[in-house]
């Protein structure tokens, strides 16, 4: 009989969590157990069969390569040399939203970094010439070109600052973001009206450059790291306290990813990322205005990725490895807790008349509306799919209205409900209407 201090401990092994490096990942990309709880809703929240799914790829195609349990184990032959890069396998790896509804899931099961490992895939796609995509050439060039994704003079950023009013105040810069800048110019219209209302005051970024979402996205980390830096430092050299976002993918993208890219915890940054929620959700509650226009429509709010459950902050980390996948130190799990979800719902529930229905798919369990993170360019019928089936559910709530913090939601929900009946509106904009 073997007696118990004869037991063998397997020795410590060192890793961070540093995702241009796929061996970082390789335990948790081998310790999938294919639960599955990556693609349900957890099971406590299942609102019935027809929206129990919180994975976008796997409801699009019901293949097990779809799912985070499929691409684990693709991840492991990719890193052992014996798989070789494909069409279809490339479709696999970026027909994915890069949504965190797996991450979250497999949080709340085994606490492997189902999310970072895939970020990391993409990366060595990138590094061994098989990515980025055909379809994504267009956008990239123009981020790396023109500074906006539209390919469009980057000083059309400065013509719409120059068509607002808003009070000046240098502790505060505003990231409007590209879409806003050349789009959805209704957003920032509406976050100006609401800080005047309030008596606050902010100031625009001078050479405002587009935050690199995608480009990180597709697994173009050199290229995003210089992005980052460039921008991180124009921000520091301002010397404001807090940049504010009204973007959900800018808000992860400074708050997340440019310190995970540079070797930064978010509170290294030394400066505060905060999203028009946070902002809003903190003058509303200290008293300084109050929404006194009433709205009388049912509305469902819909929690973009980016601001639920994608924006717990960075904690950089690297330490060991040992016996039953301790980790020395332990790492501090991102479970989706820090998401702007009682923000979002108080800002909502403040306005007169307005009645907020929520969806099945809620919070961290929401379904990702389909547009971010190159899936747009390359598949446009799976981001097409994903967002009809987002809609089914606003329908069956009964909702006149469907909100959200994200201009890039916003745009996809609009066009895939032109034919009127539901109103589409970022959440700025209804507070601006309630003032």
């Amino acid at each position: 009989m073997v007696k118990k201090d004869e037991v063998q401990k397997p020795k410590r092994k060192q890793f961070s969590l540093d995702v241009s490096d796929l061996e970082n990942f390789v335990y948790d990309m081998s310790r999938c157990v294919k639960c599955k709880g990556c693609k349900w809703v957890d099971h406590i929240f299942i609102e019935g069969i027809n929206y129990s799914i919180r994975c976008p790829s796997s409801l699009w195609k019901p293949y097990d390569a779809y799912g985070a349990f499929g691409k684990m184990r693709i991840g492991i032959a990719l890193y052992e040399k014996r798989l070789e890069w494909t069409e279809k396998l490339l479709e696999i790896l970026y027909a994915c939203t890069l949504c965190g509804a797996c991450d979250v899931g497999c949080k709340r099961n085994l606490d492997l970094e189902i999310g970072l490992a895939l970020e990391s895939l993409r990366i060595k796609a990138v590094r061994e010439g098989a990515a980025p995509l055909p379809a994504h050439r267009e956008v990239i060039s123009n981020v790396l070109k023109t500074h906006n994704r539209f390919g469009l003079k980057n000083e059309g950023r400065e013509n719409l600052q120059a068509s607002l009013r808003f009070k000046k105040d240098r502790s505060i810069l505003y990231f409007v973001g590209c879409l806003s800048s050349f789009h959805e110019f209704h957003i920032p219209e509406a976050l100006c009206k609401v800080l005047m209302e309030s008596g606050w005051g902010f100031e625009f970024l001078d050479e405002e450059w587009c935050c690199g979402n995608v480009i990180y996205s597709l697994g173009m980390i050199e290229e995003a790291k210089k992005i980052a830096e460039r921008n991180v430092e124009l921000i520091r050299s301002k010397k404001a306290n807090v940049l504010l976002v009204s973007c959900a993918e800018c808000y992860r993208m400074w708050k997340v990813d440019y310190p995970k890219i540079l070797g930064l915890s978010t509170d290294e940054l030394g400066f505060r990322v905060t999203h028009f929620i946070e902002l809003a959700f903190d003058l509303l509650k200290e008293g300084y205005f109050r929404p006194r226009r009433k709205i009388e429509r049912k509305v469902a709010y819909h929690d973009s990725c980016s601001v639920s459950r994608l924006c717990d902050p960075w904690v950089k980390w690297s330490g060991t490895r040992g016996w039953m996948g301790i980790t020395d130190p332990p790492i501090k799990r991102r479970r989706g807790i820090f998401g702007l979800y009682l923000q979002a719902r108080t800002i909502l529930s403040s306005i007169p008349g307005l009645k907020l229905v929520e969806l099945p798919r809620t919070r961290e369990n929401a379904l990702c509306c389909g547009a971010g993170r190159g899936t747009k360019e390359a598949f446009p019928e799976f981001s097409d799919f994903v967002v009809k089936e987002r809609i089914k559910e606003v329908k069956d709530s009964g909702a006149e209205m469907l909100v959200s913090s994200c201009p890039w939601c916003k745009i996809h929900f609009r066009g895939a409900l032109s034919d009127g009946g539901i109103d589409v509106l970022d959440i700025s904009e209804v507070l601006a209407l309630s003032l």
